[in-house]
C-alpha cells in the first residue's frame, strides 16, 4: 500500500464518523509528478474525494491572557488561531515565559505562515517545549500551519478536523518544482521532517506529497488519511 494514497476504507469510514456535519463539496485534484521521485508515490491519477465542512470550533475557554495568534485558556494548555509571522516566534516565548507549564497547543484556525523563517523557527521552540499539538473537531490546520503540527511532542486530532498542504513559494516566485532536486533548500525541509520524528523515507514522501500540487492549490488530507501516514493519533 502506497503511504500516501488514499484508501477508499478510510473515506467510507470517514462519512461514517462524520454524519452530523452539514455541507459536503466535490474536489478534484490532479496529482503531478512529485519534486522528490519515490516508488511509493506513484501518482499519475486523478484523486477525488468529498471534503466536508463544518462550523469551527469555539474556543475552549475564556483566554487568561492572549500573545498575538495564541490565546492561553489555562495554566497548561493555549489555542491558536491566526498566522504566523514575524513575529510570532517572540510572542510565543512571551507565553512560555509568562505560562511555563503549558503543555497543548489547541489548533483551531491555522492558515498557515506569512514567513517560513519564522514558521520553522516557531516549530523547533515548540519542539523543544515539549508541546503537544491538537485539533480538535472543526479545526483547520493548513499550509505551513502543519508543519507547525508536526512539531508537537505528540500529535493528535479529531476525525472531524482537516489538514491541508500545498507547495512552498519563495520572494522570486519560484516553488519547488521550479528548482533542481538536488538543490539545498528541499534537503532543509527534509531535516525539519527528520528532526520532527520522522524517518528519512517518511520525510522524503512526506515532503513530495506537500510539492504535488501548487502553491495556489492544495490537497486536502482527513485525519484518518494523516493516521493511516503515521503522522497522528486520533482522539
Amino acid at each position: 500500500m502506497s503511504l500516501f494514497r488514499p484508501l477508499p476504507v478510510l473515506a467510507l469510514l470517514a462519512l461514517i464518523l462524520c454524519p452530523h456535519r452539514i455541507e459536503a463539496r466535490e474536489v478534484s485534484l490532479t496529482i503531478i509528478t512529485p519534486v522528490i521521485e519515490t516508488d511509493a508515490i506513484a501518482w499519475r491519477e486523478e484523486l477525488s474525494w468529498t471534503e466536508e465542512t463544518q462550523e469551527a470550533p469555539e474556543p475552549s475557554a475564556p483566554a487568561l491572557a492572549t500573545f498575538g495568534p495564541f490565546r492561553v485558556t489555562d495554566t497548561t494548555s493555549a489555542d491558536m488561531i491566526g498566522v504566523v509571522d514575524s513575529r510570532t516566534p517572540r510572542q510565543f516565548a512571551a507565553m512560555l515565559q509568562a505560562f511555563p507549564g503549558i503543555r497543548t497547543l489547541r489548533m483551531i484556525e491555522c492558515p498557515g505562515s506569512e514567513d517560513d523563517e519564522a514558521n520553522l523557527r516557531l516549530a523547533r521552540m515548540l519542539r523543544k517545549a515539549r508541546i503537544e499539538t491538537l485539533v480538535p473537531a472543526g479545526g483547520s490546520v493548513r499550509s505551513g500551519a502543519v508543519e507547525l503540527f508536526l512539531a508537537g511532542v505528540r500529535r493528535r486530532a479529531d476525525s472531524h478536523a482537516e489538514f491541508a498542504v500545498h507547495s512552498w513559494r519563495d520572494e522570486l516566485g519560484r516553488e519547488a518544482r521550479d528548482l533542481p532536486s538536488d538543490d539545498p533548500v528541499h534537503r532543509e525541509y527534509i531535516n525539519f521532517y527528520r528532526e520532527m520524528g520522522l524517518s528519512e523515507d517518511r520525510a522524503h514522501r512526506f515532503y513530495a506529497l506537500t510539492n504535488s500540487v501548487s502553491f495556489d492549490d492544495a490537497v486536502y488530507l482527513a485525519p484518518l488519511q494523516m493516521a493511516a501516514m503515521g503522522l497522528l493519533d486520533m482522539l
